[in-house]
């Protein structure tokens, strides 16, 4: 019997977006996850995607603010799904 894999595995990313830091959040449908802090530099987030869920299919969302879209426009260009909610 040859098994097939039916399901892609996600990662969800909450990320908390500041000017000179940002809190992320990382969970996937196995687990809740994992909060830390980085610097406000998107491809610094897609090497740590890249290097520990490589196989995942990402979503991201943060908070709209001061920081504008620029990281909504990057992680777009990732390939990954990105939602950038109102605050209240």
């Amino acid at each position: 019997m040859v098994t097939q894999i039916t399901a892609v595995p996600k990662l969800y990313i909450g990320i908390d977006i500041h000017k000179r830091s940002w809190k992320v959040h990382c969970a996937t449908d196995l687990f809740s996850g994992k909060s830390f802090s980085m610097d406000p530099d998107p491809e610094q987030l897609k090497d740590y995607v890249d290097k520990h869920f490589a196989d995942h299919e990402v979503v991201t969302a943060y908070e709209a603010g001061c920081c504008g879209y620029s990281a909504h426009r990057c992680f777009e260009s990732y390939g990954w799904s990105s939602l950038v909610v109102n605050p209240a």
